[in-house]
């Protein structure tokens, strides 16, 4: 049987620009191969630039807009958008929608690790 994550036992990071929650990963103890999460941004906030050096990244909208950068390419994405981020990518997301940004993210690692710019 798998191992269920109760909703009061997620792992919550606040940010100056949102939060962070995570509910799958090698330190949470659930995980030896991956980690999920959900990323609140809110409206006209964004993540700083960063990458992973040992993990590629998907990242789907579940509501909100934001302008999703990956090197120097930008994309703009909405509810049901999903975007595949290679390790090492540069990256970050701006909402640019009037209501909070919230999209999952999962890593191909259960210990990703994050490099600021």
């Amino acid at each position: 049987m798998g191992q269920m994550t109760p909703a009061d036992e997620v792992l919550v990071e606040d940010q100056p620009w949102g939060r962070l929650e995570w509910m799958v990963s090698g330190a949470l103890g659930n995980s030896t191969t991956m980690t999920i999460g959900r990323c609140y941004i809110r409206p006209g906030e964004q993540n700083p630039r960063h990458y992973h050096p040992n993990c590629d990244e998907v990242l789907h909208i579940l509501q909100g807009t934001i302008e999703h950068s990956v090197d120097d390419e930008r994309v703009t994405m909405g509810p049901g958008d999903t975007i595949s981020i290679p390790s090492g990518a540069l990256h970050n997301a701006r909402n640019i929608g009037t209501d909070e940004a919230v999209f999952v993210i999962s890593f191909s690692a259960p210990d990703r690790q994050t490099v600021g710019e």
